[in-house]
């Protein structure tokens, strides 16, 4: 399996569940009054067309359909269908017996024999030892086993022929959703399916788009099957993507008459002995989100080493007994200081001192500027206990090591289904929280929750999620909302790092060369605002 993720075509800017979809599909035939089997023949024609021009050209010749006995299998049924009439040799491998097959389904799986199309049933998992050869043959294949209701193990035959159908190394198109995996938090029940191309329809799954599930599908092609619109707005799906058209809303061309005092000024707390690094790239990056000002609160001891390495950003030595860390007495200093400023970033490399820790729940509690809490920040503030008690917005940047210190679970828990375990924290916090990592997931207090789209494995160096940090601060000090600062902070940081691995090889390149390539990504997107 290939590491890197595939870009998807342009995506609507929904994304739902398997719940949220099967409700929107049933209120579209009870109450719309639009059949299913017209859903589903929308299905299978917009996939028959998506297939010809993604799967089929690189393996023209005989095609396999393998289908199980519900609606998944009904749109593959549909897919041969209009193959066959296209000439195209096509073979359908049902996993059930005819009589077994239901409902839509049914019917278009009786609209196959005046084809001739050659529909063979496997009964049994030993059934498939016997049509190995056979289905060696096949060129390239449809996979319509399972849908998006998978919500256990795949076991028995289906196991067994997904591990041949990849075996066989032929171009396969995913009807709805590679077989095997989860719907709405992309890990693989058991195994699964590695498409070159999926046709989903209506609108992308959260599976599609989360790691490991965007690993499996390949080029992804949404299909629009007839949903209706007022039908989407009631069933309101709770997820979206966080792609450059969304990133466009938040973005503007800026007035000739702006100043430096126009676009906030943003505090850093930041940095201890050791970590100087962390406190300067976060305030660096404050700036290259275009922040008009940008002071730097660190421990007394430091603020030498890191006023030598910034010469535009301002320090403001905060006393520290000599320890090189915030000690006693640092909420009172850094609270005095974030009177005036729009935004305040707490964490990068301050370490997790017991006085570090109480001065983080000081400032929390106490803030009335809106916070960025990131790297030891969150650790303190797991040290301390949620919920959040805070009366200024809050945004929270965990990776899934710190976010399961917060939620008191272990990495693989966060991992197994990153959107909940950040819809969660959000809800339980009333804070946004951007869950990073790929795709990265950035969740807000009212459960609503974007995927980002932009980003690479180079990312996955020292000094990222400082650079973030600043990021987001820069933009809540110009004025955007904690939720819009975020989305636009994690879609440019990962398009700056796109930029770099198309540039430089796919890693290798640093955070600080993230953070200069900033201005670009922006001036890509000012610049066709402009226009």
């Amino acid at each position: 399996m290939k590491s890197s993720l595939i870009a998807p075509d342009y995506l609507p800017p929904l994304v739902v569940t398997a719940s949220e979809m099967q409700t929107m599909d049933r209120q579209t035939i009870e109450t719309f009054g639009l059949p299913g089997q017209v859903l589903m023949e929308n299905a299978g024609r917009g996939a028959t067309r998506f297939f010809l021009e993604s799967v089929y050209p690189h393996a023209p010749g005989n095609v396999a359909v393998a289908a199980g006995r519900g609606n998944n299998g009904g749109d593959g049924f549909v897919i041969a269908r209009y193959l066959s009439q296209m000439g195209i040799p096509v073979t359908v491998y049902l996993l059930a017996k005819r009589e077994q097959v239901m409902g839509d389904a049914a019917a278009n799986l009786k609209l196959l024999e005046p084809l001739n199309v050659e529909v063979i049933e496997i009964a049994e998992a030993s059934d498939i030892e016997t049509l190995t050869t056979q289905m060696a043959h096949a060129d390239c294949w449809v996979d319509a086993l399972l849908g998006t209701g998978l919500n256990s193990r795949v076991r028995g035959k289906f196991a067994l022929l997904i591990d041949l159908m990849n075996s066989f190394n032929r171009p396969v198109l995913a009807v709805d959703i590679p077989s095997g995996l989860s719907s709405d938090t992309g890990q693989v029940w058991g195994t699964c399916i590695r498409a070159t191309a999926t046709a989903t329809f209506a609108f992308a799954k959260i599976g599609h788009l989360v790691t490991p599930g965007a690993q499996y599908v390949g080029k992804l092609r949404v299909i629009d099957i007839g949903i209706p619109g007022h039908i989407v707005e009631a069933t309101a799906p709770a997820q979206h993507v966080i792609d450059k058209h969304l990133i466009e809303r938040h973005l503007a061309p800026r007035a000739m008459a702006a100043h430096k005092g126009t676009f906030g000024h943003v505090l850093v707390a930041a940095g201890a002995i050791g970590k100087t690094g962390a406190a300067a790239m976060a305030a660096k990056a404050a700036l290259r989100a275009g922040a008009g000002l940008v002071t730097l609160a660190c421990p007394a001891t430091v603020e030498p080493v890191l006023a030598a390495k910034m010469t535009e950003i301002m320090t403001a030595p905060i006393d520290d007994q000599g320890q090189g860390y915030f000690c006693s007495g640092g909420a009172a200093s850094i609270m005095s200081l974030a009177e005036n400023k729009t935004c305040l970033a707490l964490g990068p490399g301050i370490g997790t001192d017991p006085a570090t820790i109480e001065m983080v729940g000081q400032i929390i509690e106490s803030s009335a500027t809106p916070l960025v809490v990131d790297a030891d920040g969150l650790n303190c503030l797991a040290a301390i206990g949620l919920p959040l008690k805070a009366k200024a917005p809050v945004i929270l940047t965990p990776h899934p090591g710190e976010m399961a210190r917060l939620a008191a679970t272990n990495t693989a828990a966060i991992q197994a289904d990153r959107v909940t375990a950040a819809r969660q924290l959000a809800l339980s916090n009333q804070a946004v929280v951007a869950l990073k990592g790929a795709r990265t997931i950035v969740a807000c207090p009212d459960g609503k929750c974007g995927i980002n789209l932009s980003g690479n494995p180079g990312m996955a160096s020292g000094g990222m999620g400082d650079v973030l940090t600043g990021l987001i601060a820069g933009f809540v000090a110009q004025g955007l909302t904690a939720q819009s600062a975020c989305h636009t902070a994690v879609w440019i940081h990962g398009m700056a790092a796109d930029r770099l691995a198309l540039e430089k090889g796919p890693w290798g390149y640093t955070a600080g060369e993230v953070m200069q390539m900033v201005p670009r990504v922006i001036a890509g997107i000012v610049k066709k605002l402009a226009n």
